[in-house]
């Protein structure tokens, strides 16, 4: 749980950052604020469109009696909504990261700045790096799709789909936030995907520290248009760390220890 609260603790140095750098916040803002806009849209037209969706897709309930009919589809109702708000959580990171692929770059550049040390860079064309973000989140949305699904379906399980499975759910989120944020930092440093989510999966309880309150806060849409600059600050601190090397505090002792070389042999000589 010690990892837990560091991967946290670079989520409010992440905040701190940014609230020490207002200039730096308000241009993490806008991409934010654009994509909010296109997800409320969505979510509503998701919300009076849902009770529709779920009696198109229960034809067999048609027939049945007061109340089963209504408890069966509000509870189908409510399920899809869910999953809705599950994807909006996770998707809205990575398409207000492409919308604001240039505003978060130069955030991400200016706190590798600030922390000194050299400050990694591409080197790729502009459009070239928007391929590459967008390639790499519609892969993590595919996985999070399959996730989705299957919790989807372990939802209709009584007792655990209501409690195990949303706490499942919120893990799942906030690991891939949290890989979806940490690209902006390691695509600068050549880092590709498939390394990203291995560098992340052995240092699981660091990540979900970072992620799962974000997936948390992410809910309340507001607050994920005003966390996103100290989202992206946090995370390039979480790289720079994650990168560096460790030095062993101790001699390392190895199974099987070199061989001492043997003594010169004495050499005798006159007087």
């Amino acid at each position: 749980m010690r990892d837990f609260g560091v991967g946290f603790g670079y989520l409010i140095k992440g905040q701190r950052w940014v609230g020490g750098h207002g200039r730096w916040f308000g241009f993490g803002l806008l991409p934010g604020l654009v994509t909010l806009v296109l997800y409320t849209a969505s979510l509503v037209s998701l919300a009076y469109g849902a009770d529709d969706l779920s009696a198109w897709a229960t034809p067999f309930a048609d027939d049945w009696t007061s109340p089963w009919q209504g408890l069966f589809r509000g509870f189908l109702t409510a399920l899809v909504f869910v999953f809705g708000l599950f994807l909006a959580v996770i998707t809205f990171t990575a398409v207000a990261l492409l919308v604001g692929q240039p505003f978060y770059e130069s955030l991400s550049e200016q706190v590798d700045r600030s922390e000194g040390g050299d400050v990694p860079e591409s080197g790729l064309p502009l459009w070239r790096e928007l391929w590459i973000s967008a390639r790499d989140s519609l892969r993590v949305v595919a996985r999070v799709v399959l996730y989705g699904v299957l919790l989807f379906a372990l939802g209709f399980i009584p007792v655990v789909g209501q409690t195990v499975v949303p706490a499942i759910g919120f893990c799942v989120s906030g690991f891939f936030l949290a890989e979806e944020l940490t690209a902006v930092a390691l695509q600068r440093r050549g880092v590709e995907l498939k390394e990203r989510l291995a560098l992340l999966r052995g240092r699981r309880m660091l990540t979900l520290g970072f992620g799962v309150p974000l997936a948390l806060a992410f809910i309340v849409p507001f607050v994920a248009v005003f966390l996103m600059p100290g989202a992206v600050a946090g995370a390039t601190l979480m790289v720079r760390d994650l990168e560096a090397p460790s030095e062993p505090s101790e001699p390392t002792l190895t199974a099987n220890p070199a061989p001492a070389p043997a003594p010169a042999p004495y050499s005798f000589s006159k007087d």
